[in-house]
């Protein structure tokens, strides 16, 4: 710790998937002291070591007493000045970790609104935010007035969980009730019926909205719309695409807008956020689907970086060590329009090498995955090359894996 004891002050952060190492090399950038507490598992993975100075293994089934007690143990030699969860998993422990050692950033309440479901979902409700009807799956008689008022199809979610895992799309009462009870033989408890809501189901298409806040003003914000649904895609297979949005649209417009307020009310302060949207088929209306305070996944940061210059990683450990001595500012963003593809793939390491277009401003290097990320002044252009790749990722490189009911095995 003789390094980190030399450090004014430290980030202590939080991974229980590996991800995030731009965020600790800016860190160590700003002269900050960096520590990371991650799974045992993955300590075996490519972190920039160079960047860390105290790299914690915490068992596979660690509770939140064992990263209190790695977090005590680590302010003892250095003293901690924020906590950064680097992942979706562990955005409530982190501020378990803040409220112990008194830091700044969102508590446990606030956090729940970011990684919990049903508590989003109340919360965006007492805001009067437009979103789908829903139901907590606890009460019988409050889901029964529920199946008898909203009309199917329904979705049931887990209130934890990344993407679309443990999702499923119901169509008649007696399926509702079948998962109910399915749900409530389960013998871990955090799996039962309780842990989940039912919704309506909004068709339409699904939007993103990508931002980087300081003192509860949003600074920068990018927009985009998936092609298929994530949801359909992580069912059904397929290549899932997403490309930013026309700016000063209408839709781009009222997107800013919403997740603004959606960011405001919710009470967010500082870091990054991922929130989803769907623009109703039938009514144009957009309706909040879900947030995180993290980097979006499936390499959503180098489309946002292709499109805007702004790496969401490198802005999130500015924000984070930014001090009022050396205030945040916000680099010039760039205008340009990016999307990327990305799927499953049959092979291990595929061949992109056939794809040789000058707008390609990334490759996916992730074993069983392929993957493009573009970039052009031209939305349209953008949008043709999307196209182009999903038919040929299709055709040449797509597998399909049946959806995850949870992350359990890769924690």
């Amino acid at each position: 710790m003789s390094d980190l004891q030399a450090c004014s002050q430290t980030v202590l952060c939080i991974a229980s998937f590996f991800k995030g190492n731009e965020f600790l090399r800016e860190c160590k950038r700003r002269g900050w002291g960096v520590v990371l507490l991650t799974r045992a598992k993955l300590c075996s993975e490519d972190w920039a070591r160079e960047s860390i100075d105290e790299l914690v293994a915490l068992p596979g089934d660690g509770d939140i007493e064992s990263y209190l007690d790695a977090a005590t143990h680590v302010a003892r030699f250095t003293k901690v000045g924020r906590v950064v969860a680097l992942e979706e998993y562990d955005i409530v422990t982190a501020a378990r970790l803040r409220e112990e050692l008194c830091l700044p950033g969102l508590g446990t309440t606030a956090a729940r609104r970011f990684r919990d479901k049903l508590a989003m979902r109340v919360k965006a409700r007492d805001e009067g935010i437009c979103e789908p009807e829903f139901v907590h799956l606890l009460n019988p008689r409050e889901i029964a007035e529920f199946l008898r008022r909203v009309p199917p199809p329904w979705m049931l979610k887990p209130r934890v969980g990344a993407s679309a895992m443990g999702m499923r799309k119901l169509r008649e009462p007696e399926e509702v009730w079948r998962a109910l009870a399915e749900l409530d033989a389960r013998v871990n408890a955090r799996e039962r019926a309780h842990e989940h809501l039912l919704e309506s189901y909004v068709r339409g298409e699904v939007f993103h909205v990508d931002s980087l806040v300081a003192d509860g003003r949003v600074l920068f914000a990018s927009a985009a719309r998936y092609g298929t649904p994530p949801f359909d895609v992580t069912h059904a297979g397929g290549v899932s695409t997403s490309h930013t949005i026309r700016r000063n649209s209408t839709d781009h417009k009222r997107l800013l807008a919403l997740n603004k307020r959606l960011l405001a009310e919710f009470g967010f302060e500082r870091g990054t956020t991922h929130a989803e949207f769907i623009k109703g088929g039938r009514d144009g209306e957009f309706y909040f689907l879900e947030v995180a305070a993290r980097v979006g996944g499936a390499h959503t940061a180098e489309m946002v970086e292709a499109a805007s210059g702004i790496n969401l990683w490198r802005e999130w450990a500015r924000l984070e060590t930014a001090t009022p001595e050396n205030p945040y500012q916000l680099p010039p963003v760039h205008e340009d329009y990016a999307g990327i593809a990305v799927s499953l793939a049959r092979e291990e390491r595929p061949d992109t090498s056939s794809f040789d277009d000058p707008e390609i401003a990334f490759r996916v290097n992730k074993p069983w995955h392929v993957g493009l990320v573009v970039r052009s002044p031209d939305e349209r252009r953008v949008a043709s090359l999307l196209d182009s790749y999903a038919r040929r990722f299709a055709a040449e490189f797509t597998a399909f894996a049946p959806a995850e009911e949870t992350a359990g095995k890769h924690l």
